[in-house]
């Protein structure tokens, strides 16, 4: 029985500390994970080669709802932490309820921050934080047309009774 990559921010700044004395270079991502599709794949493979370890911030159900409305996420936190983490890419997960994830980039004060190509540098959300303790942070081109939007339309359109 393997560990679970899923922790808690207590445990994981933890792991964080001991990564640093190991001067292992640490990875933080972030984002709902619903529909895990090739977009997401891709994003990770990314951001995991730009160091030794990758922590994705998970949005909580909560969170998602605020972000997305109330028709979102499709699955559970818990089912998509699960996911996440049975990903070889992927080190460890963290929920977080916030809207943003500043408060986990605040305490885990990631060597590169990771985010998706569909944001500009100046919109990153704890750039400021990652930058000035000599980290950086760098964007990961889309794969067009790979998103849980065109997903989830995708299904609507093949199973609606219209």
């Amino acid at each position: 029985m393997s560990r679970s990559k899923v922790k808690n921010l207590r445990e994981l700044v933890r792991i964080r500390q001991a990564l640093k004395r190991q001067r292992k270079k640490v990875v933080f991502t972030n984002g709902c994970f619903d529909i895990l599709h090739r977009g997401h794949i891709e994003c990770l493979r990314k951001a995991k080669s730009l160091g030794d370890v990758l922590i994705v911030g998970l949005n909580s159900d909560s969170s998602v709802r605020k972000i997305k409305g109330d028709k979102r996420p499709i699955l559970p936190q818990a089912d998509r932490a699960q996911i996440l983490a049975s990903l070889e890419m992927v080190d460890y997960v963290v929920i977080f309820s916030q809207q943003t994830p500043l408060d986990l980039i605040a305490k885990l004060v990631p060597d590169v921050l990771a985010k998706g190509g569909d944001y500009r540098k100046d919109q990153v959300v704890g750039r400021e934080i990652v930058e000035s303790s000599g980290g950086r942070v760098v964007l990961v081109k889309e794969i067009p047309g790979r998103s849980t939007r065109n997903v989830i339309g995708k299904i609507i359109k093949r199973y609606s009774d219209g």
